[in-house]
């Protein structure tokens, strides 16, 4: 298992934590409007950071990122293994052949 297999399984077991006690729960509490609204924030600041080319910035903002990507997903309940199928479904074919298809 991997390092964002097993923040994907921590983050599903905080959804029934105790909002006081853990960030994760307490985002989940605020529902899954809060939640994107935090994926997108954090996405805003990655991009700030790739383009001022600041690599240990980009690197820390992109595993927020990712964690909000999880959060928001958990809020949804998707899961990363559904991501994971759905990227694997896509796997060798052309992204211009993958967008026509939608």
């Amino acid at each position: 298992m991997n390092t964002l297999e097993r923040l994907a399984e921590t983050i599903a077991a905080r959804k029934g934590a105790d909002p006081e006690t853990s960030w994760t729960a307490k985002l989940l509490a605020m529902g899954p409007n809060k939640a994107a609204e935090k994926f997108g924030e954090e996405a805003v600041e990655a991009v700030i950071e790739a383009v001022k080319g600041d690599r240990a910035r980009l690197t820390a903002e992109a595993a927020d990122v990712l964690y909000h990507l999880l959060v928001m997903l958990a809020a949804r309940d998707v899961t990363l293994a559904d991501v994971l199928a759905e990227l694997g479904r896509r796997e060798g074919t052309s992204g211009i052949e993958e967008k026509a298809g939608r």
